[in-house]
C-alpha cells in the first residue's frame, strides 16, 4: 500500500471543474513535484490534501489511514506556503518554537528539536532575529524549519520559493532537497517551474487542465514525453508534425505516427552512424550560458538547436548549416 494515496479526487469551483477524478500515490520518503501551467489545478490539489479545501468527491489515505474527513490539524500535515508567514513580534527562536509550545512539549525537547532545526537550516547566529532583519532567504528558512520541527508525516510546500531571485532560489533548491534527504522527510512540491521540478523530485506529476498529463522520474518524463503538451512543456522540445518534418527529412511519409518531438540538444555538427541530415538557414543565434541557442529555417518552418557554447563558434546568422539527428532522438508523441 502507498504511503499517501490520493483516490478520485474531484473539485468544482463555480461549475467549472478543476480536478477531474485525480489518482495519484507515493511512497514514505519522496520527493514528488505537481508540476504546471497557473490554474491547473495544482495547488487546489494540495489545498484538498492539507484538508484546507473539501473536495467534491473522492478519498485521501495516509500511512494506511484515510484522512478524507479530518480536520487539518488531525492530519499530521504540515504546509509552507509562498508567504513567509512569520510572526513579525517573534524572533527566530520563538517563531521555530511556537508550534511546540502549542503542544506543551517540555523545556529540555523543544530545545534540543530548535537547536537541530537552526543546525539543519543554516540559521545559526540568526535565533535572536526578527524577520525584519532577515533576507527573504533566510526568512523563507525560518518558515520551513517550523514547519519541519513539527515532525508532520507529510510536509507540503506551495511555490515557496517563488518570491526568491534566481541565485537564492537555485542555493535553496539544493538546500532543500539536502534536508529533505537526511530526514527522510516526504514532501509534496508545487511550482510551474521546470527546472526547479527537475532538478529536486524523485517523480513528477504534470497537470494540464486539472488531469494528469504524465508522471514518471523526472528522467523519465524528460526523456519521454507522453503526449504534445508535455513536450511543450518540459524543456524546449521541437514539436513538429509529420508533414513539418517531412520539410527538413523527406523520407518520413510512411512513419505511423503524426507528432513527433525532438530535443534540441539532440543535433550534433558530426555525422554519429546512421544519422538523417538536418540542413537550413541559422536565422537567430542566442547565448544562454554554456548553451548557445540557434534557430535554424527551412521552407518557412523552424527547428531549435543547442549546442554547448564555444568561445569561437564557427556558426553565424544567415548561413546555411547541416546538422545530423539520429532516428532514436524523433519521439512519436501522438
Amino acid at each position: 500500500m502507498s504511503y499517501v494515496a490520493i483516490k478520485n479526487i474531484r473539485k468544482t469551483f463555480n461549475d467549472q471543474t478543476v480536478l477531474h477524478d485525480i489518482e495519484l500515490s507515493f511512497e514514505k520518503g519522496e520527493l514528488v513535484t505537481l508540476l504546471g501551467p497557473s490554474g491547473c489545478g495544482k495547488s487546489t490539489l494540495l489545498r484538498i490534501l492539507a484538508g484546507l479545501t473539501r473536495q467534491d468527491s473522492g478519498t485521501i489515505s495516509l500511512d494506511g489511514k484515510d484522512i478524507t474527513n479530518l480536520k487539518p490539524k488531525a492530519r499530521e500535515i504540515g504546509m509552507v506556503f509562498q508567504s513567509y508567514a512569520l510572526f513579525p513580534n517573534m524572533t527566530v527562536l520563538e517563531n521555530i518554537s511556537f508550534g511546540l509550545k502549542m503542544k506543551k512539549e517540555d523545556s529540555q525537547t523543544i530545545k534540543n528539536k530548535v537547536a537541530r532545526m537552526i543546525e539543519l537550516t543554516g540559521l545559526e547566529g540568526k535565533e535572536n532575529s526578527y524577520p525584519r532583519e532577515l533576507s527573504g532567504g533566510q526568512q523563507q528558512r525560518v518558515a520551513l524549519a517550523r514547519s519541519l520541527v513539527m515532525e508532520p508525516k507529510v510536509l507540503l510546500l506551495d511555490e515557496p520559493l517563488s518570491a526568491l531571485d534566481a541565485q537564492i532560489r537555485k542555493k535553496l533548491q539544493q538546500q532543500l532537497r539536502t534536508i529533505q534527504r537526511e530526514l527522510k522527510m516526504t514532501m509534496v512540491l508545487v511550482t510551474h517551474d521546470q527546472e526547479e521540478a527537475m532538478a529536486i523530485s524523485d517523480r513528477i506529476f504534470i497537470l494540464n487542465q486539472g488531469r494528469i498529463a504524465q508522471q514518471g522520474t523526472p528522467n523519465e518524463i524528460y526523456a519521454r514525453p507522453a503526449n504534445e503538451f508535455v513536450a511543450g512543456f518540459i524543456g524546449n522540445y521541437n514539436v513538429l508534425t509529420k508533414e513539418e518534418l517531412a520539410r527538413f527529412i523527406p523520407n518520413v511519409a510512411n512513419w505511423s505516427h503524426s507528432i513527433y518531438a525532438i530535443r534540441p540538444e539532440a543535433f550534433t555538427l558530426k555525422k554519429d552512424g546512421k544519422s538523417y541530415e538536418i540542413t537550413g538557414l541559422i536565422n537567430q543565434v542566442s547565448m544562454l550560458g554554456n548553451i548557445t541557442r540557434y534557430t535554424i529555417q527551412n521552407d518557412k518552418m523552424t527547428m531549435m538547436i543547442d549546442q554547448l557554447h564555444q568561445t569561437q563558434s564557427t556558426l553565424q546568422e544567415n548561413e546555411s548549416r547541416t546538422f545530423f539527428l539520429r532516428e532514436e532522438d524523433i519521439i512519436p508523441i501522438a
